[in-house]
């Protein structure tokens, strides 16, 4: 259905604060995405004149969109939950644990390990979030790693690797924005972005930074490593309760690490593959691989690759012999069914998106207080920075935020600034992608929860003091980067990537002393501030 956004302004940007104040009050996530999309569809049914009448019939047609929209999403994530039992089922979460900790001989090295296959998944950030907490899970596990720290890693291995990766959905997102009349194709400027964008880069230091520093966790992070240390893992308990059925899926003797690798690698393959496939890449017409996974469907082509990577693990262990043919369909429910929650919580973080994005017009509202404020060209990159940041954790989404402001900076830059142009650009992704890292509403951080079995909430209040450390470093960067443009787009990278990671070493150094071990006191049943 086409929806008609309705111009109703400051009031646009009233559902988005109400979920994420009552999620950060009530710690009900649910609860909070429904009033929140509730506001915003009482607000456009008045604006339409409607009244309480077309409050329903908003609210259920604008989520049945959603939903309809997403189906390859839902289906991919439920065929990844089967594949997921299966390969527990099968005994090869099991011998791979049982073979990192014999190889992985300290919290450290898992850290670090959970790192490195992050980055290595750069296809997509749904499949990056999911796999890497499925494999690395047990392994954390074993060393009392929190299941705040492990969403942390996967949460900042997922959108800042995928956003400076030319061959992943997110890249084939950026370019289809960027338009043609701009003298400039979508590859050119997006290979052109990444040594400033800031955010990306700054968060991967930072987590292999943490990953290898010992006593380098602060703020909330701190006492849930603290508590885990001893024991306590209070992020895994609600999670445990919803996932009950699923975590105690009997695991076979048999199974070995190429039990876990090979299907992992297969589905790795397989999707992309289809991405490829989807994307026209055999279709005869000439299509380069670039043009390929510009052109693909992301979500058409993880569920098809899934779907064939099912397909091969029936297969597999059927040959191998660790999985009866009864075994292999017992699966599929509690596989499913892990999956629920992160559906439910998917549906509704996409109708809210919706209600900002098609309903209010939350965006454009936002992005017009910026292009009227006449502000000096030099603060552009701060500013659309700061907006970006604000617009993704208030919306949820990166990819909305990409389409509403990079035309309107294409547009500024060029007339004002062009010496600005990609710098410009680096801060709006930048931007985009700290919002997509940290809102408590966004998929990306959903799936990092469901990835590692974390409590969302748990989740999102660990992880913000980190992502804001990034991003206050990141906005000073910015500053830098506007008075030094001038120097040349080259030059002014140099300075200002090399003070932003100065600033971001001195506040790694000093956080943890200000707001680790001395600010928190932990005991064996909490930890409290003194």
């Amino acid at each position: 259905m086409e929806w008609e956004a309705v111009s109703v302004g400051l009031l646009s940007v009233l559902p988005p604060v109400v979920a994420i104040v009552l999620a950060l009050i009530t710690k009900e996530v649910v609860f909070s995405l429904v009033l929140g999309i509730l506001s915003g569809t009482v607000i456009y049914s008045f604006a339409h004149g409607d009244g309480f009448v077309g409050v329903f019939d908003t609210t259920t047609t604008l989520m049945g969109d959603k939903l309809a929209e997403n189906t390859s999403m839902i289906l991919f994530l439920c065929l990844l939950g089967i594949l997921v039992a299966l390969v527990n089922k099968a005994g090869g979460s099991k011998a791979y644990g049982e073979w990192a900790v014999k190889r992985l001989k300290s919290k450290r090295s898992a850290s670090v390990a959970t790192c490195v296959l992050g980055v290595l998944i750069f296809i997509d950030d749904y499949f990056n979030c999911l796999t890497v907490g499925t494999v690395m899970r047990p392994v954390t596990d074993r060393f009392n790693m929190s299941r705040e720290k492990l969403s942390y890693l996967i949460d900042a291995t997922a959108a800042p690797v995928c956003i400076i990766a030319p061959i992943s959905s997110w890249a084939a997102s950026i370019m289809s924005y960027y338009p043609e009349s701009s003298g400039m194709n979508g590859m050119t400027a997006f290979l052109k972005s990444i040594p400033m964008n800031l955010y990306a880069i700054l968060t991967l230091v930072m987590i292999f930074y943490i990953a290898i520093k010992k006593n380098a966790d602060y703020g909330p992070m701190y006492k849930a490593e603290a508590l885990a240390a001893k024991g306590i893992n209070e992020g895994r308990e609600e999670i445990e309760d919803m996932e009950e059925e699923f975590l105690r899926q009997t695991t076979g003797n048999k199974g070995k690490i190429m039990d876990l690798v090979i299907p992992i690698c297969a589905l790795i393959v397989l999707c992309v593959l289809t991405m490829l496939y989807v994307g026209g890449y055999w279709s005869g017409e000439g299509m380069s691989l670039f043009d390929a996974f510009g052109n693909t469907d992301a979500g058409t082509a993880l569920a098809l690759g899934a779907f064939c990577a099912l397909i091969f693990a029936f297969i597999y262990f059927m040959i191998r012999r660790v999985l009866t043919f009864k075994d292999f369909f017992e699966c599929i429910g509690p596989g499913v069914k892990s999956m629920v929650p992160a559906c439910i919580i998917l549906t509704l973080a996409w109708t809210i998106s919706g209600v900002c994005r098609d309903l209010l017009g939350t965006g454009p509202y936002v992005a017009h207080l910026v292009e009227v404020s006449g502000v000096p060209v030099q603060i552009l990159p701060a500013l659309i920075f700061i907006v970006a940041c604000l617009l993704s954790f208030s919306t949820g989404t990166a990819w909305g935020t990409f389409g509403i402001l990079i035309p309107i900076i294409i547009s500024i830059c060029e007339i004002a600034a062009p010496e600005l142009l990609i710098t410009t650009l680096s801060a709006t992704l930048a931007g985009s992608v700290f919002g997509d890292h940290s809102s408590p509403i966004s998929d990306t951080t959903i799936l990092a929860s469901t990835g590692a079995q974390c409590n969302h909430l748990k989740h999102v209040g660990t992880q913000v003091p980190y992502a804001a450390t990034v991003a206050i470093c990141c906005l000073i960067g910015y500053v830098i980067a506007g008075l030094t443009g001038g120097l040349g787009f080259g030059i002014s990278t140099v300075i200002t990537l090399g003070i932003s990671l100065v600033l971001l070493f001195i506040a790694l150094n000093i956080l943890p002393k200000m707001f680790g071990e001395n600010r928190y006191h932990v005991n064996e049943k909490t930890a409290e501030a003194e």
